[in-house]
């Protein structure tokens, strides 16, 4: 015997329910209380129809057959049109019975031995037939157990059937509706040692792949049997047959030993064999990972297999035995002569009774057995004569409680149907581990209920063992179990756990004795507890920033000295001010320049922040300025920029400033003069002015439609660059505010050539570009140290560059009184023959003109004598009409004489093509555009 031992494991779960004994009812058995979870009604009272006493009663997919002690079969359809089906399988003068009788789970296949003193003959009947056939190869044997192949089963064709008989033979067979015999029948196994019935087989049918794994499990009134492998069912006895027997015994054997089975859907789940010491059950796990090769290996499949003596189902001496038994998914129907005992299967307890009164007419002096139909869901008992439908309600309803008295909270949260079930199930455990000062396990227990205790009992059971870990585990797990309608509540409880962690984290601190495990960065500390907890507090933090209230998170954060929390908050909070405080003090701007990056800063922050970041960094600070995304106004910088400029730096350090400005300028193209004056102040202060210029000849407002060439402030451009003593850019901004006279006269001081630029830059003024010229000639002349020739010489090649704008008089004022005119013959020579040259050229501008004038007069002499001859008939080109036609009647004499007087004005051109001067004029109006006249 192996697979069970006695143990504790029996103590727990509910009590039994007491019996009310009423009056019996019309059904002749007595009920329980309304609360019974099962309860028992007559379904058939003549059951056998008159045909004998009823010895057996199979169920399935609501179809009752039941076999008679004279031979008959009685087929009940309680859901189809032929409700009963009556068969008389019994032999004239012979006393015949039917021991047992076998129907599928569909209720379409049945079996059953009709037995005689002599003889016993096995039949198949189908449940569309009216009579049913023999199995010749089992002519002799009685069928005591039957197991289908529920997998695969169908309506026409039963596929494997396991057939036990009482002589110890297990056979295969099969039939099909349309067969007149059984396909085959095999032998699969004998049992030779100690031939004994088998009570009871059970077949499960699992298909990996292409490969089907067979499980069968059969039993002996003391003995248990388990076959599995894969292949065919053949191929798996075979195994068996050529090996010793593995098996479970029992001692003390019983005659109605059972073995019973549950299960849902299509597959076996527990089984329960109602052997001599008490009912043996446990759970089947047919999973499909189970390998082929484990074919004797019992464990793999058959689980948490225990014993219920039946000295546990009753109360006082003596022990009586079952004579039946049924499973459902968590009790055991026991059938103990008359009563019906419901035993819950995990806390192995009578928890109801229904107990059939002898005194009724209707009743018979016992009960004979039970079965189950495991697709109609439904428990039936029967005696000699009746049959009774056991209906369970809801049996699940109080296992909850029978997993909690075992302290299986696992299973009993599983079973649990509301959430004060659950509630009840949470606060056990939370007990539990509280008794056995597992506080924290305790406090995420507790957390989950919302109806057993209240939340300040709770919390009063930790502060009183002075567990704040589990406090502060009970007050998280809190937060995660509550709605959000319980706003107050959440904030309270958030904020207590913050005070909690800061508590923690502070005494971590001062337990930390060797002081150099403490460096410069406070709670940069050897302490893994204490980074695990301040990493779990930030966690939190995080977590529930949108619940704690801000002023007093951040009151306890500051009273606990803890900064770099409260800027981590800080930055949760969008608190950026704060953060930005933090950084700059720290000198920390490459963080501080992250924070300002974010979309959701506000530019005021960017401009408050502006002086203390560029002094800090100027380089990434400008960077961040001028990244894409920042639209940042120039002017509200300008501030921190003159502070920057304002500070001495190593002369190879680029300036920041300036880097920024420019891009504002070229870049953004900026017009506040504000911008551009800063600019070329900075430029200005710079020892070369070549960056100045640049900036001064660009003028960046030129081109554009409207607006000045250029943003800044001539005159404090002026003023700037007098006070840094840049003159070449002072003399660029005289010129461009038309103050050439001093432009001239300031890059005289510095380089002629420049003056020359400067006069030359006049072009609508003849005039004054001649002065400015010969304040150049001037400075030339005057302050030339050479030698007497060779200034003359210069002067000279001066006049050569004016383009003939200065003459030699012009500069002659310019030389010293007595100077030799024989220095200046040459050039005044040229000017005089250039002076030459010009009268010349005058007197043949006048002949010229002479001459026109005359052949002008000429013309208009002869333009007064010019005629044209127009014919008589001639016609205007315009209206068609003849040009000469009279005004008035007159005679032919008239006509001659008064001609010109009578015709209409008209024009006659060189071509001889005429028109009335009224139609030429209206032609020409007509066909001329108004804005040409």
């Amino acid at each position: 015997m192996s697979g069970w031992e006695p143990s504790d494991w029996y103590s727990g779960g509910g009590e039994p329910q007491s019996t009310v004994e009423d009056a019996p009812d019309g059904d002749g058995f007595l009920r329980n209380n309304e609360s019974s979870i099962f309860s028992v009604d007559t379904l058939e009272r003549n059951a056998s129809k008159g045909h004998g006493l009823v010895t057996s009663v199979a169920a399935g997919n609501n179809v009752l057959l039941v076999g008679t002690n004279k031979g008959w079969i009685v087929r009940h359809d309680f859901l189809g049109e032929n409700d009963t089906l009556e068969l008389d399988l019994s032999a004239r003068g012979i006393e015949q019975w039917i021991p047992k009788v076998f129907i599928d789970p569909g209720g379409r296949h049945s079996i059953f031995t009709v037995c005689s003193n002599a003889t016993a003959d096995t039949y198949y009947l189908h449940g569309k037939w009216r009579k049913p056939r023999m199995f010749s190869r089992l002519k002799g044997s009685t069928v005591s157990s039957v197991a289908w192949n529920r997998a695969q089963i169908n309506e026409a064709f039963t596929r494997e059937v396991i057939v036990g008989t009482t002589s110890g033979q297990l056979y295969e067979t099969a039939v099909e509706e349309k067969d007149k015999k059984e396909k085959f029948c095999k032998l699969l196994f004998e049992l030779s040692e100690v031939p004994e019935p088998f009570i009871g087989v059970q077949m499960e049918v699992v298909n990996l792949g292409s490969t089907t794994r067979y499980f069968v499990m059969a039993a002996t009134p003391s003995r248990l049997y388990i076959f599995q492998g894969t292949g065919s069912l053949e191929a798996v006895f075979k195994a068996y047959s050529e090996g010793p027997p593995h098996f479970t015994e029992l001692p003390g054997a019983i005659p109605n030993s059972e073995l019973q089975f549950y299960g849902k859907q299509r597959r076996a789940e527990r089984f329960a064999w109602l052997a001599g010491p008490g009912i043996y059950h446990g759970h089947l796990n047919l999973g499909t990972t189970q390998s082929a090769n484990h074919t004797h290996d019992e464990e793999s499949n058959v689980e948490h297999k225990w014993l219920l003596e039946y000295s546990k189902l009753i109360d006082g001496p003596g022990t009586p035995k079952p004579l039946s038994l049924a499973l459902s998914e968590y009790h055991f129907l026991v059938l103990m002569n008359n009563v019906l005992k419901i035993v819950n299967r995990v806390s192995q307890k009578v928890v109801e009774e229904q107990r059939f009164d002898l005194r009724s007419d209707l009743g018979s002096p016992t009960m004979l057995g039970l079965c189950s139909d495991m697709a109609g869901g439904a428990y039936y008992a029967y005696d000699e004569n009746s049959i009774y439908e056991i209906t369970v309600q809801d049996e699940g309803r109080d296992m909850w409680q029978v997993y909690l008295g075992l302290k299986e909270y696992t299973a009993a949260l599983e079973a649990c149907r509301d959430l004060a079930q659950r509630d009840s199930v949470y606060a056990a455990q939370a007990e539990a581990a509280f008794e056995v000062k597992d506080y924290e396990r305790a406090g995420s227990f507790w957390a989950k209920t919302a109806t057993v205790s209240t939340f300040e009992e709770i919390a009063l059971k930790f502060v009183t063992v002075g567990e704040q870990d589990a406090l502060r585990t009970y007050l998280l797990r809190k937060l995660d179990f509550l709605g959000k309608e319980d706003r107050s509540q959440i904030t309270m409880i958030a904020t207590w756990a913050a005070e909690l962690y800061l508590d923690k984290i502070n005494r971590l601190l001062l337990d930390v004795d060797d002081e150099k495990e403490v460096d410069e960065n406070e709670g940069s500390i050897g302490n893994s507890e204490y980074h695990s907890t301040v990493r779990e507090f930030r966690a939190f933090l995080s977590d529930c920033k949108d619940v704690l209230d801000e002023a007093t998170t951040v009151k306890l954060l500051g009273s606990y000295g803890r900064v770099e929390e409260l800027v981590y908050y800080a930055g949760l909070k969008e608190q950026y001010e704060t953060l930005l405080h933090h950084f700059v003090q720290q000198g920390e701007a490459k963080k501080a320049l992250a924070v300002l990056r974010k979309p959701s800063v506000s530019p005021e922050l960017q401009y408050k922040f502006a002086p203390a970041l560029i002094m800090l960094d100027p380089h990434e600070t400008v960077d961040s300025w001028t990244s894409t995304g920042l639209n940042l106004n120039p002017r509200q910088l300008i501030p921190a920029l003159m502070r920057y400029s304002s500070e001495r730096r190593p002369r190879d350090e680029p300036n920041a400033a300036i880097r920024y400005l420019e891009y504002c300028i070229v870049r953004q193209q900026n017009q506040d003069s504000a911008v551009h004056n800063l600019l070329l102040s900075l430029y200005a202060k710079q020892p070369e002015d070549t960056a100045l210029l640049r900036f001064l000849e660009a003028r960046y407002g030129k081109g554009r439609m409207e607006g000045p060439d250029y943003f800044y402030d001539p005159k404090y451009a002026l003023r700037l660059c007098l006070e840094q003593k840049q003159m070449r850019a002072c003399v660029y901004i005289y010129g461009m505010m038309g103050m050439h006279e001093e432009a001239v006269a300031l890059a005289l001081q510095l380089d002629p050539e420049m003056a020359k630029v400067e006069a030359d830059k006049v072009e609508d003024n003849e005039e004054l570009r001649k002065k400015l010229w010969l304040m150049v000639a001037r400075h030339v002349i005057q302050q030339g140290k050479a030698t007497k020739g060779e200034n003359i010489r210069k002067a000279i090649a001066f006049l050569k560059e004016t383009d003939g704008l200065l003459k030699i008089e012009d500069i002659l004022p310019f030389f010293p009184d007595f100077s030799l005119i024989d220095d200046f013959k040459e050039a005044i020579c040229a000017s005089l023959e250039d002076y030459n040259r010009q009268i010349e050229e005058l007197k043949r501008d006048m002949n010229d003109a002479t001459h026109g004038a005359e052949n002008i007069r000429s013309d208009i002499t002869a333009l007064s004598q010019r005629y044209a001859v127009v014919k008589r008939d001639e016609t205007c080109k315009v209206c068609g009409q003849r040009i000469l036609a009279s005004k008035g009647a007159q005679g032919a004499a008239g006509v001659a004489r008064s001609y010109t007087s009578l015709v209409a004005p008209f024009y006659v051109f060189p071509c001889e093509h005429a028109f009335h001067a009224q139609c030429l004029t209206d032609y020409v109006l007509q066909h001329t555009d108004k804005s040409e006249f």
